[in-house]
């Protein structure tokens, strides 16, 4: 008896390791220290010791039941995008700048080829985001996973001078607020997607005219990454008063979350077009509108909030990072929430 016959292949683990290191390479930065298959990652904030006040933020998150939609299409080399997305966003939601990314990959078998295509997904938001991968584990777990399935997670840490950390405190009638465009479903809600849609790859491999493609292929759309987007609009010289990344729970969960007491999100529903899957979504599942705003983002991944001098130069430097950029609404006097008229 050995371990490979307990169903764990240590050699298919040095396979994926090595499949992978191409991948990272291309994510690390100056201030990564050592490279891949220490015991732990290294990164050095030499570079950062001009702030008044550096201060770390994380994120940590996962990519939830989409994979069983990357499963069933044989599909692993974008999920690693919506992994870092859902991390980094929420640290760019507070005003930090993404330093550095690790991943958890659990499978019940260690295919090499598979786990570096998760992970070339991963390095590939990295990228977009602007950060290192520097570590992560791959646990094989057999009989605890099926074979052909897997879980993944990750972890991601940022810096922001204390100062820029965006907080909602300075709100004030009148403020202005953006939306920046989303890819799709992005990562949240996929337990009711499933509920609605036959999970088969017939149903998956359905062409819609309005959708301009096949189910499968619009639901797995990877998750915007936001940072680059709201690096722009710092770099505009625009102060983001208060920011929100529209996940799971959809507006009326993540929007209140931005906002201080005594000011209310206004924001208008006719202010841009819901993209085609929400309303596919919608109709075929008999999803009413209260739900369907209350579970997913509807076609806007981040909301921002500014001046209203500030809104022009803000929309500005969003298209210029390649986003899509709304006027949705403002900020009024009134309970803390959000009202979608």
């Amino acid at each position: 008896m050995d371990y490979k016959s307990a169903g764990v292949d240590i050699e298919a683990g040095y396979a994926s390791v090595e499949l992978m290191k191409e991948h990272v390479k291309k994510t690390l930065r100056p201030e990564v220290l050592g490279g891949l298959g220490g015991f732990s990652g290294a990164f050095s904030l030499n570079s950062f010791k001009n702030m008044k006040k550096p201060t770390l933020v994380s994120g940590t998150d996962g990519v939830g039941t989409k994979l069983k939609l990357a499963f069933l299409m044989g599909k692993n080399d974008t999920v690693g995008i919506d992994c870092v997305a859902m991390c980094v966003n929420d640290i760019a939601c507070a005003g930090g700048e993404p330093l550095f990314f690790l991943d958890y990959i659990a499978c019940g078998k260690n295919y090499p080829e598979k786990i570096a295509d998760i992970v070339k997904g991963v390095a590939d938001g990295c990228l977009q985001a602007g950060c290192a991968l520097i570590g992560g584990e791959t646990a094989e777990m057999p009989g605890f996973y099926p074979e052909d399935e897997y879980d993944l997670a990750g972890f991601a840490v940022g810096i922001v001078d204390e100062e820029e950390i965006i907080t909602g405190k300075d709100l004030q009638a009148g403020d202005v607020l953006l939306g920046i465009a989303s890819s799709g479903v992005h990562s949240n809600g996929f337990s009711l997607v499933r509920k609605v849609f036959p999970m088969t790859t017939e149903s998956l491999s359905t062409y819609y005219e309005e959708l301009g493609g096949t189910l499968g292929e619009t639901l797995l759309a990877p998750t915007k990454i936001y940072v680059k987007a709201l690096r722009g609009v710092k770099e505009a010289g625009v102060r983001i008063l208060a920011c929100s990344h529209i996940t799971g729970g959809g507006f009326y969960e993540n929007v209140p979350r931005m906002l201080r007491e005594g000011t209310r999100a206004v924001i208008r529903k006719d202010s841009y077009e819901v993209p085609a899957i929400f309303r596919l979504l919608a109709r075929t599942g008999n999803i009413d509108e209260h739900m369907m705003y209350n579970t997913y983002n509807m076609g806007i991944g981040m909301v921002v909030a500014v001046r209203p001098e500030d809104a022009a130069a803000a929309k500005a430097a969003i298209e210029a990072a390649g986003e899509t950029a709304y006027v949705l609404g403002e900020i009024t006097e009134g309970a803390k929430g959000v009202e979608l008229v």
